[in-house]
């Protein structure tokens, strides 16, 4: 889910592992959008992502406001803030005694499945005069 809230550029992205902390569920994933639309469009992409695989979304509150929109799957709950109210309530803060890791937009598995022609060149290679010489014979 984390991985969907990335497709629509959320910001600051963090997963919470909550099953060592509470019995409410695994994981929290807590991201941010910078305006309502953008918050209700990293909510409705990650709705679409969880039923194109299967997985049912038990329950949703926030929708209409956009200030924060809350996505329950069961295993894992969904924390989708608008950048201020993320600052008021803090989630990070409330639930600092369990394990926490920043989720990383671009991983190395992922960066092979770009196209080689969308990823950034590779640095060249400086070539001695002496191996330049050799490659001209």
């Amino acid at each position: 889910m984390a991985g969907a809230a990335s497709d629509k550029k959320a910001l600051d992205t963090v997963l919470i592992k909550m099953n060592k902390v509470s019995s409410v569920c695994d994981y929290f994933v807590i991201t941010s959008g910078a305006s309502t639309t953008q918050v209700r469009a990293i909510a409705d992409h990650i709705i679409k992502v969880l039923r194109d695989k299967g997985e049912k979304l038990r329950r949703s509150e926030g929708e209409r406001e956009a200030l924060w929109i809350v996505l329950d799957s069961g295993d894992v709950v969904v924390h989708v803030f608008l950048e201020e109210t993320r600052r008021f309530y803090d989630l990070e803060r409330l639930w600092r005694d369990a394990p926490k890791e920043r989720f990383r937009e671009l991983t190395a598995s992922k960066a092979r499945k770009i196209p080689a022609k969308r990823r950034a060149p590779a640095a060249k290679k400086k070539v001695s005069r002496k191996k330049k010489k050799a490659r001209k014979k």
